[in-house]
This record gives C-alpha cells, sequence and structure tokens, in this order.
C-alpha cells in the first residue's frame, strides 16, 4: 500500500483540494465588492465636505456683505466685497426691512463636474442698520 492512499482509523475523511486553500478566491471577490462600494462613500464624504465649504463661504460673504451694507456703503461696493469672498458663479440679493439690512449668497456647486444638476447652498445675513450720521 502507498502513503497516499493510507487512512488513519479515526481521522475524518478529506478530499483533495479542501481545507484552507480553498477559501483563497472568496477573499479576492469580496474584495472585488467591497472595493467600489468603498469608493462610492468616499467620493459621497467628500462632495458633502465640499458642498459644507461652499455654505461656509457663502455664510462669510454675506456677513462681509451685510456689515459693509449696514454701515451705509453703496450696493456696487457692497456686491463687490460679496463677491471677493464667495464662491465663483454666486448670485447676491440685498435688502433694507425694517430697520435691518439683509444679504443673502447662493452659489451653484456641482458635486460632479459636468454632470447637472448642481446642488444650490446659501448663506445669508441680516445686521441692523447703523443710524445715519
Amino acid at each position: 500500500m502507498s502513503r497516499r492512499s493510507r487512512v488513519r482509523p479515526g481521522a475524518p475523511f478529506r478530499r483533495r483540494g479542501s481545507g484552507p486553500r480553498r477559501d483563497g478566491g472568496t477573499v479576492t471577490a469580496e474584495t472585488a465588492v467591497a472595493l467600489p462600494c468603498l469608493v462610492l462613500v468616499l467620493s459621497v464624504s467628500l462632495a458633502c465636505v465640499h458642498a459644507a465649504g461652499a455654505h461656509l463661504e457663502c455664510v462669510d460673504a454675506a456677513r462681509v456683505g451685510a456689515r459693509a451694507f449696514a454701515r451705509g456703503e453703496d450696493e456696487a461696493t457692497v456686491r463687490s466685497l460679496v463677491f471677493g469672498v464667495a464662491p465663483p458663479g454666486s448670485a447676491v440679493e440685498l435688502s433694507r426691512e425694517a430697520g435691518f439690512v439683509r444679504v443673502s449668497v447662493t452659489a451653484a456647486v456641482r458635486i460632479v463636474p459636468g454632470l447637472p444638476p448642481p446642488l444650490h447652498v446659501t448663506g445669508s445675513a441680516a445686521v441692523p442698520a447703523e443710524p445715519d450720521h
């Protein structure tokens, strides 16, 4: 009898190709499925961070504009100050209401460049108008 064909009494029967080596392809398949999911989650996270950053820029620009507008600066000066801080392609609204000045800044943020629709973020600020001297 050869060594290969001998089976010890009480030993479990093992077929050829079974055991730890047989599961090696499973890890590759799981990685192939998990990696695109991980990339998608990372992309969505980065897009959210980008949108939050644009929102903060809009809020900062609105605050700068509201302070200047409350001091009595003309609309052209206020708009130039706002556009200096706001994200590119922003829209600005200025208004005076009941002793307050309000500035709203809206920007379109493209999460994926070239793909519509863009995400619109807005920041606004209201400040009491200073009395005329």
